[in-house]
């Protein structure tokens, strides 16, 4: 370590340590002598007064400008410890930046969520990730029906792409347990669940993970009531359980004619409303139309706040149809079933996919009888809604994805456009951020 380098004429620690240490004195003074008078005058008081100001004044100066000195020191190399020091001066710096980035409410859950979460948070620290509560399968479902808490699976991830945690504590929290009673049970789960038990009721516990894990933004749950997620076929049959859905319209070669929840009245977190209103976007998706996105709009108080809202409104439509949910689906019939449950009018722009994938692997969806969303161009303009086309596609564990880069860089894009509409200040502030943010984190690299 070279502190001593921190003495040297010009860095501007000094002064600063040598001002709070008067700042001090002056404090001490004040106290002391005040407590020594046994009778007082006016005089005195204005004096003992004036000392005391003076001295917190001169205190709050010294922490504020050495701050600034000392992160200068870490950009500049005079500090050199166990941890890359220039590395975190920059990451001071980055979330100063994030502060004011634009206020982005997104809306879904399961994997691409999440996957999307990890490139926006990139760019704006105004995050707030509202999370459906549906999922009654795999590990949550097990801790749903055992403890009586709402499933914390899609919550789990959500937190864990905004966190800023080491990869081996991510890893950790991803963990599935092998064998035992608790196999194929998450790390990650079973904290949340232990953390709900200390908690007064499930989003306390969900906000204290978030403390722990250091998120950036909020992870909220759509709500807290215990949400049952129902879905008619066309054939009339009703199928029970967001993990049912899709398997029952499978088994029966029907198509799903409507979703609901019940309760059927189940009541939005105050807190999530409250940010839809004060967003600059709302983006819903991606992820499954009817398991994912779709019950989080089934909340009535959130569908009328995503229909009320000045923000831009960015739909993000899926690479690929999904067997029994969206079969043979085009981009416009995603947004027609968003409208038939949730109302018109609630899309803006339309995040669509015009990559190539490979024709073998391709062949291999195929056989799952899931095919590439097609763009329908004509229908989705007819709409009224604006079209955002970008080459996303990342393969990851055999799967397609959304590349988490280059669709967080385009929905950025396409926020910054719409804000330039209103207000061209605003637009410039975001886009010269975002480029700082960009330089920042090539120079961590």
């Amino acid at each position: 370590m070279r502190f001593i380098k921190w003495l040297r004429p010009g860095i501007k620690v000094k002064r600063w340590i040598l001002f709070g240490i008067m700042g001090i004195l002056f404090i001490v003074f004040g106290i002391i002598e005040f407590l020594n008078k046994r009778y007082y005058n006016p005089y005195y008081l204005s004096f003992f007064t004036f000392s005391i100001i003076v001295g917190i004044f001169a205190v709050y100066i010294s922490i504020n400008q050495g701050m600034k000195s000392i992160i200068a020191l870490i950009n500049q190399g005079y500090l050199k410890v166990s941890f890359d020091s220039r590395k975190l001066g920059n990451l001071i710096y980055e979330r100063r930046l994030l502060v004011k980035g634009p206020k982005i409410v997104v809306i879904g859950g399961g994997t691409g969520l999440s996957t999307m979460l990890r490139g926006l948070k990139y760019y704006t620290s105004n995050i707030t990730a509202i999370v459906t509560v549906g999922d009654d399968g795999g590990g949550s479902g097990v801790l749903r029906e055992d403890l009586g808490i709402l499933p914390p699976g899609d919550i789990r991830n959500c937190i864990l792409a905004l966190a800023d945690t080491e990869p081996l504590m991510e890893e950790l929290l991803q963990y599935r347990f092998k064998d035992g009673r608790l196999k194929n049970q998450s790390f990650g789960n079973l904290f949340l669940a232990a953390m709900n038990g200390i908690s007064d009721n499930f989003e306390d516990a969900v906000q204290k993970m978030s403390s722990v894990l250091a998120v950036t933004g909020k992870v909220v749950p759509v709500t807290l009531d215990d949400m049952i997620l129902k879905a008619r076929l066309k054939n009339g049959k009703i199928a029970e359980g967001e993990s049912n859905i899709a398997d029952e319209a499978i088994k029966d070669n029907s198509a799903i004619d409507r979703l609901f929840i019940e309760p059927e009245d189940a009541k939005a977190l105050k807190e999530a409303v409250v940010a839809i209103n004060d967003a600059d976007a709302v983006i819903l998706g991606p992820g499954s139309l009817y398991t994912s996105i779709m019950p989080n709009l089934l909340v009535k108080d959130i569908a009328s706040a995503v229909k009320k809202t000045k923000a831009v409104r960015i739909y993000v439509s899926n690479i690929m149809t999904q067997p029994g949910e969206t079969d043979d689906f085009t981009v416009s019939d995603h947004i027609k079933s968003l409208y038939k449950h949730a109302g018109d009018k609630i899309v803006d722009y339309t995040v669509v996919d015009d990559g190539k994938v490979n024709q073998q692997f391709m062949d291999k969806y195929l056989d799952k009888t899931s095919h590439k969303v097609q763009i329908d161009e004509d229908k989705i303009t007819d709409m009224g809604i604006s079209i955002v086309k970008g080459d996303f596609i990342k393969i990851k564990n055999g799967l397609i994805r959304h590349d988490t880069e280059k669709l967080s860089a385009i929905l950025i894009e396409t926020i910054m456009e719409k804000q330039l509409l209103y207000d061209r200040k605003k637009i410039l502030e975001y886009f010269y951020l975002s480029e700082r943010l960009k330089e920042n984190r090539r120079r961590m690299k």
